[in-house]
């Protein structure tokens, strides 16, 4: 081992915090994984390669994200700003702002089965631009619901997929 080696060990700092992201990969890859394996076949009218065929794809990536991720952590890998990048990347996180994302995440699941996608998804859409800085409310909510009836009618016409219409069944 060299000097310069030695500096280096030194230097070298853990970002524990990344733990948690591999553990998120973990988690959603082994459950989309598991969902995948469990799925209908006839599910979907009109995919050819059949509905487990992506979900599958998704957790494995997600699964040898997660691995590889932690295996660089304590490696000291860590991600450089780009050239062009603004922000800190030593500065605090805005846990407000991640916390209001995650009730609204939590607000769509327990939601959307009731209300309907269209409605769940047009104010998640509104709410999350809102959140992240934007402030044209009528814009925002105007951009969700196009959203969120393109969506609706892509995978409902398109795929096949029925999506909740919650309190919109009969109308959508």
């Amino acid at each position: 081992m060299s000097i310069d080696d030695t500096v280096a060990e030194e230097t070298r700092t853990v970002d524990y915090a990344q733990y948690v992201v591999v553990a998120v990969l973990l988690l959603v890859g082994g459950f989309l994984i598991y969902t995948g394996l469990t799925l209908d076949e006839g599910f979907a009218k009109v995919d050819p390669v059949g509905p487990k065929f992506f979900p599958l794809i998704v957790g494995v990536a997600a699964l040898v994200l997660g691995v590889v991720l932690a295996v660089a952590i304590p490696r000291g890998s860590k991600g450089e700003a780009d050239a062009g990048e603004d922000i800190d990347p030593e500065a605090p996180g805005d846990w407000r702002t991640v916390g209001l994302l995650i009730a609204l995440f939590v607000a769509m699941i327990l939601l959307v089965n009731l209300l309907g996608w269209v409605i769940m998804s047009a104010l998640f859409f509104a709410g999350a631009a809102t959140i992240l800085g934007s402030r044209h409310y009528v814009r925002n909510l105007v951009i969700g619901v196009v959203l969120a009836l393109a969506s609706f009618y892509a995978f409902y016409s398109g795929l096949g997929i029925p999506l909740p219409a919650g309190i919109l069944d009969g109308i959508l």
